[in-house]
């Protein structure tokens, strides 16, 4: 029986350090697993104005920018999990999502309303992608 590597911790790109006891990415084995990310904006350290589709943007940019310091892309994605303070916003949420996914195959997904997420954002994404 072979022991896997411990997970080991990811490139976080400037402005998207966690801001609790948390790491944005590690891989373990095959998989790259990210934390829930939210739309705060890197150069700002705020959450995007504009309501739901603005933070959903930015948290999908922040997602593309953590697999890209990861060496991996929205291709590799295999699963999504959306977290949503109010799902009433689903279908604003997915306009944005669908929108992300153009041209790539659209990961397996799933979508919780919840009843608060940090910084009261509207949203947050957590990945798993492919390691390559």
């Amino acid at each position: 029986m072979s022991i896997e590597p411990r997970p080991t911790r990811l490139p976080t790109p400037p402005g998207l350090e966690p801001r609790g006891p948390y790491t944005p990415a590690v891989r373990a084995g095959d998989f790259v697993f990210l934390s829930g990310q939210i739309g705060l904006s890197p150069e700002t350290g705020r959450l995007a104005d504009g309501g739901v589709q603005a933070q959903a943007r930015q948290t999908l940019s922040n997602i593309t920018a953590i697999l890209t310091a990861a060496g991996l892309t929205v291709h590799d994605i295999a699963r999504a999990v959306i977290y949503l303070s109010d799902i009433a916003d689903w279908a604003a949420v997915n306009d944005v999502y669908e929108a992300f996914f153009d041209g790539a195959a659209v990961p397996a997904r799933t979508a919780i309303a919840v009843t608060g997420l940090p910084l009261s954002a509207l949203v947050e994404i957590e990945i798993t992608a492919l390691a390559r």
